[in-house]
C-alpha cells in the first residue's frame, strides 16, 4: 500500500506540540523532584525508623508498585476528591498520582542504598557522638546518592514515559496534544512520528546520562 507522507500540517501546528512538550516537562520535573524527596523521607523511615511505621510504609509502597499507573491517575481524579472534599484540576490530580508513584519506587531505591552502607560506618558515627540527622546528612546519604544515582536516573526516565498516560485525564501534555491534532486533521502517522521524536529529544539525554553513570559507578571486580 502506497502512503503519501505529508508533514505540512504538523509543522503548522508545531507550536501546539511544543506547548504540550512544555507541560510534559513541567509534570515530569514536579513529580520527579517531589516524589524523589518524599521517597527519600519514607525510605529513611522504612529502613531506620521505629518499627511502628514499617507496616504503614510497606502498605504505601506495595499499593503504588502493584497497581497500574493508569488506574492511579483515574482514581486520584475521580475518587480521591470524593474522600477529601476537594476537586483537583486534571494537572493537579496527575501530578499527585505520579508523585506518589515515583515516591513508592524511590523509597525502595533509597532503602536498598541505606542497607548497602557497611555497619561499621553507622557504628563509627555513633561512637563519635553524631546525632542521627547529622550522621545521615554528612556520612550516609552522600554515599547512598552516589551508589543509587544510576537507579534514580533510570526511574526518572521511566517517569518521563509514564507522563503520557496523563492524557487520559485530558492534561494538555504532549500525548494529549498529539491525539487532539490527530483527531482534527486525520494525519496520525505524521503527527505521532513527530510526537515520538519530541519524546526522544526529551528523554535521550537522560538515557545517555544513566548509561554513563552506570559504567562509572559499576563495582570493579
Amino acid at each position: 500500500m502506497h502512503y503519501q507522507w505529508d508533514f505540512s500540517l504538523v509543522w503548522q501546528n508545531l507550536p501546539v506540540l511544543l506547548k504540550g512538550l512544555g507541560v510534559t516537562l513541567e509534570l515530569w520535573l514536579l513529580a520527579g523532584i517531589v516524589g524523589t524527596l518524599l521517597g527519600l523521607a519514607v525510605g529513611v523511615v522504612r529502613s531506620r525508623g521505629p518499627r511502628f511505621f514499617y507496616p504503614l510504609t510497606s502498605a504505601f509502597v506495595e499499593v503504588f508498585r502493584n497497581t497500574p499507573v493508569l488506574i492511579q491517575l483515574i482514581w486520584f481524579y475521580y475518587a480521591f476528591p470524593v474522600l477529601v472534599g476537594i476537586q483537583f484540576s486534571t494537572f493537579g490530580a496527575a501530578a499527585l498520582a505520579l508523585t506518589l508513584y515515583t515516591a513508592a519506587y524511590s523509597t525502595e531505591i533509597f532503602r536498598a542504598g541505606l542497607q548497602s552502607i557497611e555497619r561499621g560506618q553507622w557504628e563509627g558515627a555513633k561512637a563519635l557522638g553524631m546525632p542521627p540527622g547529622v550522621m545521615l546528612r554528612r556520612i550516609i546519604l552522600p554515599q547512598v546518592f552516589r551508589r543509587m544515582l544510576p537507579a534514580l536516573t533510570n526511574r526518572m526516565i521511566e517517569l518521563a514515559k509514564v507522563t503520557s498516560l496523563a492524557s487520559i485525564l485530558t492534561v494538555n501534555e504532549l500525548m494529549y496534544q498529539g491525539r487532539l491534532l490527530s483527531s482534527t486533521w486525520y494525519r496520525p502517522v505524521e503527527i505521532f512520528t513527530v510526537v515520538a521524536l519530541l519524546y526522544f529529544v526529551l528523554i535521550w539525554p537522560g538515557s545517555y546520562l544513566a548509561a554513563r553513570l552506570e559504567r562509572r559507578y559499576r563495582p570493579h571486580p
